[in-house]
């Protein structure tokens, strides 16, 4: 790194730690066009081993990749009335194709050429069912052709006044999976199987602890039936919904003429879903682990898993050490792991480990000449900790480390959830709860619309999911918390990224 990054604590502003972080770490930086950003090497490595983990998990279901446009013309979200609705007002439309010289200087030089307007206006791709399943409906005849299992990766535009590096920005990387079934029952099981897919990759790969659910009727996906979503919390309290799976009903088929014809004869409209996880997971991970040092990295997706840093004073002692640090990056690299070797001789070992701590690199491993003599390394963990280990087991020691981080990560979030979240809880409980230090609230819920939104505009609550069983508590609530009627489910509600 150039220069040091002075880390804002977390216990001072944690939107500014959150940004020191990411650019001490850089992962990624502001954009000259307002509301984007750069997303640099050290950042685009952890969503390239997020994406080849996921693409694994979704080709091992069934799902094969494809590519869809990045323009939709303006007349196909016009065709699904609520899905166009929920995305009018975020949508960047392109009218013209051309620019033009004005004889002019400055920003005044060129203009939009006014001969060169489009005959329909195009979106830009917000989320891409309408054109997705334009094709489903020239390529779905039987019901041979079903199921039909895709999956694309891509970018998406969606206009944000209010951005936030990784977390929310105009233009974000993601993937988004579209099916299409034969059945109701089938399109719900492949909703579940994927939510299920989201959350073993959150926990395993992240060691982001979730909770999973479905979503009440006002955070509903613009067309769906219905939404499940897979809910983290954050160390600032704030939930953070990571990603979501969509049962489609026939809502889209139906508006773009998706039909097949059955076993028996008849003709029958697909019933579709639709899911997706974003570039917004990388900045989850960061406030999952990350602290007042830095990021923190869990080993699976850490672009480098060790930093090998040899300590020296002469020329000889440079040799032997490097050449050693040689022989143990080789060791490590059979053994699969992702290991860089530190032989810059323009910074001292200290400016490294800081450098490398920043990083979010899991385990440092320095070699001096001493360690040499005693045949050992210095095993440093980013998560705390530093001792001595054999040089000829390196690299079964570094390999139990990483095992160790990765599920140290995951059982410390879990518990500082666990102890952010309050059950059973009553009106007065929650109106302090979030004014305090927030977190998870579980309680009774009417279901009715006008009570959620009333949460919301007092609190600036809202609910994160309708638990699956295995969340809920042990007694189930009898009335709302907030009004007193009746309950027809659990809601854990928490302020939201």
């Amino acid at each position: 790194m150039a220069q040091a990054q002075k880390i804002t604590p977390r216990a001072k502003d944690f939107s500014e730690w959150y940004g020191d972080v990411i650019m001490q770490a850089q992962l990624a930086d502001y954009s000259p066009v307002r509301g984007c950003m750069v997303i640099r090497p050290h950042g685009y490595r952890i969503w390239e081993l997020m994406q080849r983990a996921l693409d694994d998990m979704f080709k091992a279901t069934g799902h094969r990749n494809a590519y869809f446009p990045l323009f939709i013309p303006v007349s196909f979200l016009a065709k699904e009335a609520e899905h166009v609705e929920g995305f009018a007002k975020e949508v960047a439309v392109v009218t013209h194709t051309r620019l033009r010289a004005t004889g002019k200087e400055g920003k005044d030089a060129i203009a939009v050429d006014p001969t060169s307007a489009l005959e329909e206006p195009l979106v830009v791709r917000p989320t891409s069912e309408t054109i997705i399943y334009a094709m489903f409906a020239k390529w779905i005849q039987s019901y041979r052709d079903l199921p039909l299992l895709l999956n694309q990766w891509c970018n998406v535009v969606r206009w944000e006044m209010r951005t936030r590096l990784f977390l929310r920005t105009t233009e974000f990387l993601w993937q988004e999976g579209h099916t299409a079934h034969a059945t109701e029952a089938e399109a719900e099981a492949e909703a579940r199987q994927i939510l299920g897919v989201y959350r073993r990759f959150a926990e395993e790969w992240l060691a982001m602890p979730v909770l999973t659910g479905v979503k009440t009727e006002s955070e509903r996906f613009a067309g769906a039936l219905r939404t499940y979503a897979i809910e983290a919390l954050m160390q600032d309290n704030k939930a953070l919904q990571g990603g979501t799976s969509h049962n489609l009903g026939q809502n889209f088929a139906k508006a773009f003429g998706v039909q097949y014809q059955t076993a028996a004869g008849g003709l029958e409209h697909v019933w579709n879903t639709s899911w997706g996880v974003s570039t917004r997971l990388i900045g989850g991970l960061i406030m999952t682990h990350s602290d007042d040092n830095g990021l923190v990295v869990p080993p699976r997706v850490a672009p480098v898993q060790v930093a090998i840093v040899p300590i020296w004073k002469t020329d000889e002692e440079r040799s032997q050490v490097s050449g050693v640090g040689s022989q143990v990056k080789a060791d490590l690299e059979k053994v699969g792991l992702r290991v860089e070797l530190d032989l810059r001789d323009t910074m001292k070992p200290g400016a490294k480990y800081f450098e490398w701590e920043g990083l979010g690199v899991p385990v440092r491993l320095e070699i001096g000449p001493r360690d040499l003599a005693s045949g050992q390394v210095v095993l440093a963990r980013r998560t705390g900790g530093k001792a001595p280990v054999p040089l000829q087991g390196a690299p079964s020691a570094v390999t139990k480390a990483l095992d160790e981080i990765q599920s140290g990560l995951f059982a410390a979030a879990k518990e500082r959830r666990e102890k952010a979240s309050i059950r059973g809880v009553t009106k007065a409980q929650f109106i302090a709860f979030m004014n305090g230090e927030g977190g998870f609230a579980y309680g009774g819920f009417c279901g009715r619309a006008s009570c959620e939104a009333e949460i919301k505009e007092q609190t600036n609550a809202t609910v994160r999911v309708l638990p699956d069983p295995e969340f809920r508590s042990q007694e189930p609530p009898q009335t709302c918390m907030w009004c007193g009627a009746p309950s027809v489910a659990e809601a854990v509600w928490a302020q939201a990224y």
